[in-house]
């Protein structure tokens, strides 16, 4: 008979087969402590290096971590390495480090060594850890390619703020090898939390016309709302997302309704909403329309201009009141003053369920950053604070909150 450990039976990754890429970064040798946690956690593990990853660890300690040889060429004296065959072995490819270089090329399809050919035959879905200088990090091509990384449905961690190799403070710090386990059991044992459910969010601004070339509108990138959308996805949520003008990449596995107008997001949330079992309404919505839009370009000929507003539909107001039981409609409000009082009166004039609270006087939270502050109050008078998070890890947390209010 044979006996098994307490822990064996705890091991939160037991039968995942990891595929592990690391690149040419001083942060590679994390990858020894990453491979071992890994392996304590019962998954399988097979490495892929860069020749530019061997500069900063050796080969020979990650194999003799991984129980596996390091596959570092395409092709070595007579053997082939069958890059199509380990993306479709591996239920997860994770690459950390992810260098600056290797970010690049994935974003535009190079494949020069044997890493970005698995990865771009992965059947498996992709988690990066990048680590690069606060500089290269902030670089507009970083930036872009970033935004293209993440539209093809990879999953790129935040990096950490710290000292980095050039002795600098900043971003840019991959993310911790005790951060990237958590990240990959919170993809592997929450995925399906959200499997079978419907959820709508709205993201961005609306544009009110005032004549063909002038609008009103808002300073919202849609930045949280897509972070929402991805994070529901990923919980195996179906997930419409009804989005205001903005240039913002959508990943893929979203169906995605774009619109301008406060009217448009209006009629395109009411006539979805009695499927739908969560709505999340982050959307910057006009609250003023002009009474008439002008047909031409308005002429600076007076001193002096008057322009008539109306009332935009409510939405969140009306969704509150179409709301049957086993629907969870969650609200979101932007102050500048009297922040807590006039959230709760949002939530209850509105009939949600939760408000998400976000401030303008919050450094580095709102509008266009890619990080936030919140606070989530409920009816019962719970109020949940979270730090300031970049937004895809806020996104985490509310999503986390809501589960935590359907599941009870």
């Amino acid at each position: 008979m044979q006996l098994t450990s307490p822990q064996e039976n705890f091991k939160m990754l037991k039968g995942k087969k990891i595929v592990l890429g690391v690149t040419g970064s001083i942060a590679a040798y994390k990858a020894a402590l990453l491979v071992r946690m890994l392996i304590k956690e019962g998954a399988e593990v097979k490495v892929i290096m860069t020749s530019a990853a061997k500069d900063f660890i050796s080969p020979l300690t990650l194999a003799t971590l991984s129980k596996h040889p390091v596959l570092i060429d395409v092709f070595k004296e007579d053997t082939w390495a069958n890059h199509v065959m380990l993306g479709r072995w591996a239920d997860m490819m994770l690459v950390a480090p992810l260098s600056c270089n290797t970010l690049a090329k994935m974003a535009v399809g190079i494949c020069d060594n044997l890493l970005l050919a698995v990865y771009l035959s992965a059947a498996c879905p992709v988690m990066l850890a990048p680590a690069m200088d606060e500089d290269m990090w902030k670089h507009a091509s970083t930036t872009e390619n970033r935004n293209k990384i993440n539209s093809f449905g990879n999953m790129l961690l935040p990096v950490n703020n710290g000292e980095l190799a050039s002795g600098l403070i900043g971003e840019g710090r991959m993310a911790e090898p005790e951060e990237i386990l958590r990240w990959l059991l919170d993809y592997f044992y929450k995925k399906n939390e959200l499997s079978g459910k419907n959820v709508l969010i709205t993201a961005g601004p609306t544009y009110e016309h005032i004549d063909p070339v002038r609008y009103i509108g808002n300073y919202s990138s849609g930045k949280m709302g897509i972070a929402l959308a991805e994070e529901a996805v990923n919980r195996g949520a179906n997930v419409t997302l009804v989005l205001g003008p903005t240039f913002e990449p959508v990943p893929n596995g979203i169906d995605v309704i774009r619109v301008k107008s406060a009217t448009e997001m209006f009629e395109q949330c009411t006539a979805r909403f009695s499927k739908i079992n969560i709505a999340i309404l982050s959307a910057a919505v006009a609250d003023y329309a002009p009474v008439k839009v002008a047909k031409e370009k308005i002429k600076k000929t007076e001193d002096h201009f008057e322009l008539g507003l109306q009332k935009t539909p409510d939405i969140l107001k009306t969704l509150g009141s179409l709301k049957k039981a086993g629907q969870f409609l969650v609200g979101f409000a932007l102050e500048t003053n009297n922040e807590k009082e006039n959230a709760l009166k949002k939530l209850k004039q509105k009939n949600a369920d939760i408000i998400v609270l976000n401030s303008l006087a919050d450094k580095g939270s709102g509008f266009g950053h890619n990080s936030n502050k919140i606070t989530i109050f409920d009816n019962n008078g719970k109020e949940l604070a979270f730090e300031l998070k970049p937004k895809k890890q806020v996104a985490k947390d509310i999503i986390d909150t809501i589960i935590s209010y359907t599941h009870e």
